[in-house]
């Protein structure tokens, strides 16, 4: 069992973007459950939507037909551009990502699936594969037929920087990148994805499946050039395979701009998979995809037994409606730019605070020792920071491969005093760090 903190947390109740712990201790959740509370604990009207189907029916599995289950199929399709109109149901991200995988081969015959290095994509014995970092892999044989393409970090890759990715904020004294610029550095990226395709690959139209998180989670909110993903989804087709967006942790609104993260890049995937803010923290999944694409799955039966169930059904479409109501993906846009613009300044400030990136409501702090070498920020460093931030009442995650990372994916409710408390609580935190 992981824990977080030195002295690890016990929660016994939320409110929209706080928990409480057993004391009665308030707690400012910018972590989100990781990335899963969108629209708030607890939140009166899904709670109201569940309460109300567990007094209906709570299970029958989709062997017999149920009124939820359809409704929420097609609210949930509306959202996603054509020809995106076939949605199967599953109970986590990692379930959503196996599927995409038997998906893609079935529909391509082809077996060689690609994902991008430093990528999370479930810990399954199927997706651990396309899972590209070695925090999140076991010692056993898992990914025949997965190549993991170079990752392009425009913080810790060998080219681009800061001013070439989808970020509102830039650090002082970085000039944002013209897009001639950003296409020769994506053109460096693109030779090392060729470079994949002429030696790991059988030869011909032979890839099933390429798959990329919008912005990398786990992986401490990484961002790619500007246009990267646009031109490799359409190698990518170009070499026989299927464009899959993983939208588990970017998704419903979080960064703000777009409604689905990959509409950001300018593309349309064949697959996405979505979970974690789908249910608010409700165990639900999906994966959407063609029509085409989707009728390969009956060349055998596959069944999930609680995919879909009335209760999921009920809470799915619930939160839909929270989104739109309250007008959460544009809170994202506002409070997550304005919550950006404050942070980005700790950069300039203090050593330590090496970068700031990100979209809407999907953050990420990179902490390193010093700016010039970029060496990780030791642990005890970034315990001490994590530890005065919860003791100050504000809880933030941790990620990226050497886990200096502090990661900000509140649910969407959060406001611009939320922020400015976060803010306030985190630099009071790196400022007492470096007297050390």
């Amino acid at each position: 069992m992981l824990t977080y903190y030195r002295e690890p947390l016990l929660i016994h109740s939320g409110k929209m973007q706080y928990l409480y712990d057993e004391k009665g201790n308030e707690y400012l959740d910018m972590f989100a459950g990781i990335v899963t509370v969108s629209v708030g604990h607890c939140h009166p009207k899904v709670n109201e939507a569940l309460q109300k189907q567990i007094e209906t029916l709570w299970h029958t599995t989709n062997i017999y037909l149920h009124p939820k289950i359809h409704e929420y199929a097609l609210k949930l399709v509306e959202t996603l551009p054509d020809p995106l109109k076939v949605v199967y149901f599953v109970n986590s991200g990692s379930e959503a990502n196996d599927l995409a995988m038997f998906l893609a081969r079935l529909h391509t015959g082809n077996n060689d699936i690609i994902s991008f290095r430093n990528a999370y994509h479930g810990m399954s014995p199927y997706t651990m594969g396309i899972t590209a970092h070695s925090t999140w892999k076991f010692p056993v044989a898992a990914g025949a037929g997965i190549h993991h393409a170079m990752n392009p970090d425009m913080y810790r890759g060998l080219w681009g920087g800061p001013g070439y990715r989808d970020c509102p904020v830039l650090p002082q004294g970085v000039e944002r990148a013209s897009d001639e610029e950003c296409r020769l550095v994506e053109d460096k990226y693109l030779d090392q994805f060729e470079e994949l395709v002429r030696y790991s690959l059988p030869k011909g139209k032979s890839v099933a499946g390429f798959f990329a998180e919008s912005i990398q989670g786990v992986g401490g909110s990484v961002q790619y050039p500007r246009g990267y993903l646009k031109r490799a989804f359409e190698r990518v087709r170009e070499l026989g395979g299927v464009c899959i967006s993983d939208e588990v942790q970017t998704g419903f609104g979080r960064t703000g701009d777009h409604y689905w993260g990959f509409q950001g890049h300018g593309v349309v995937p064949d697959i996405v998979t979505m979970a974690k803010g789908i249910g608010n923290g409700f165990p639900m999944a999906a994966v959407v995809t063609t029509p085409e694409i989707a009728s390969h799955l009956g060349q055998a039966l596959h069944f999930n037994t609680f995919g879909g169930n009335p209760m999921a059904s009920a809470v799915g479409l619930s939160v839909l409606d929270v989104i739109k109501e309250e007008r959460c993906q544009e809170n994202s846009l506002e409070v997550g730019t304005y919550l950006l613009q404050q942070l980005v300044t700790l950069v300039d400030k203090y050593e330590i605070v090496g970068d700031v990136r990100g979209k809407g409501l999907m953050i990420g702090i990179e902490m390193v020792e010093d700016k010039a070498s970029k060496k990780p920020l030791n642990g005890e460093k970034m315990l001490d920071i994590w530890d005065a931030t919860k003791r100050a009442g504000v809880l933030l995650g941790k990620g990226g491969f050497y886990g200096n990372v502090f990661r900000m994916k509140p649910p969407m409710c959060i406001t611009k005093e939320n922020a400015d408390k976060t803010m306030a609580v985190l630099e009071e935190a790196v400022a007492e760090a470096m007297k050390k």
